[in-house]
């Protein structure tokens, strides 16, 4: 449930009511909203507790959530979540992109990299310095160095970082070197790391687990919330179904019901859920116009050369030509395409 305050309600009204709520063994999460303040009740609440709740000074009323996911919910916070990396806004009017190779690889892969997604217009760098394979022979990354080399990346372009985070033991580490902690879709549903991110404050990139129903995915948001971290961002790349012609089918549909189940922030992932270069830029335009906040995806300077995923790979020249395509529907769906120039 949640408890709405009045207009006017004073700080005492607000922490009275937490102690009432913590005094019953429950958790209180303030929203301060534009229009309203509310105090979300986390736990196994009882019947009485909306009566107790109503009797408080400053309460204009308690709702129960119908929606088992409590803290993502429009019910909760009606305003959209704009989530901060930086001087980058991810939520809001902008149109995000993030790009960047599958995997790190080696200096001169991922600063020349850096160097033609800024030119381009990405105001994010991707890049993965864990990765976790099908197959325990692929190439799993440089680990540790290739955390070191993306933030030099970093020095030399200004892009802040996003890299994935496998494992809770490597929360602290990664948290070190990375502006967005990614959550992978094999990971969507790793509920001791979805924990041990909700415990720190940085924001996170949730991928939506290739066989997760919009509700699971919430869910494992729900988590990282819960915990007290609420710079959570949602990622569409792609579902398991039946169909082989691509790697996974990205469900475009996504991006209006989440928006509309949730004030998180949406992005998509064309390069993953493909597997397929020249889907790439089709699917980018469509999450777009789908109303995605913002995309990520696969630049590498030599796709046929590349250790990971070089088949969805955009090459310098391909993303560059991409760009201006992606301004044209950012501004016609009333986006500001943010780091676009061209």
């Amino acid at each position: 449930m949640i408890v709405v305050l009045r207009k006017g309600s004073t700080k005492a009204d607000l922490e009275g009511i937490q102690r009432h709520i913590q005094g019953h063994g429950l958790q209180a999460q303030v929203s301060e909203g534009v229009e309203r303040t509310v105090v979300g009740v986390l736990g196994e609440t009882f019947p009485e507790l909306k009566d107790e709740l109503s009797r408080l000074d400053g309460v204009l009323e308690v709702v129960p959530i119908s929606k088992p996911y409590k803290l993502c919910s429009r019910e909760f916070k009606p305003e959209d979540t704009i989530v901060k990396i930086g001087n980058v806004s991810v939520g809001g009017d902008e149109l995000v992109v993030m790009a960047g190779p599958c995997a790190v690889e080696d200096e001169l892969q991922v600063i020349s990299t850096a160097e033609a997604v800024k030119a381009g217009g990405a105001t994010v760098l991707r890049g993965g310095a864990f990765k976790p394979r099908s197959s325990p022979y692929s190439f799993r990354g440089m680990g540790v160095q290739g955390l070191q080399l993306l933030a030099k990346a970093r020095e030399e372009t200004g892009l802040p970082i996003v890299t994935e985070v496998m494992a809770p033991e490597d929360v602290g580490m990664v948290s070190q070197y990375a502006d967005v902690l990614q959550i992978g879709t094999r990971n969507a549903q790793n509920f001791n790391l979805l924990d041990a991110v909700g415990r720190i404050r940085k924001p996170v990139l949730l991928k939506r687990g290739y066989s997760c129903s919009y509700e699971e995915w919430l869910l494992s948001a729900e988590y990282i919330l819960a915990g007290g971290n609420s710079q959570v961002i949602l990622c569409e790349r792609g579902i398991r179904t039946f169909e082989t012609g691509t790697r996974f089918t990205i469900d475009l549909s996504a991006i209006p019901v989440i928006k509309g189940l949730s004030h998180l922030p949406v992005v998509a992932d064309p390069s993953h859920s493909t597997g397929k270069a020249n889907l790439v830029t089709p699917m980018t335009l469509a999450a777009v116009a789908a109303g995605s906040h913002g995309i990520i995806v696969d630049v590498h300077p030599n796709p046929s050369m590349a250790k990971c995923d070089g088949a969805q790979a955009l090459t310098f020249e391909t993303f560059a030509a991409m760009m201006p395509q992606v301004k044209a529907i950012a501004q016609a769906v009333g986006k500001v395409p943010a780091g676009i120039t061209s």
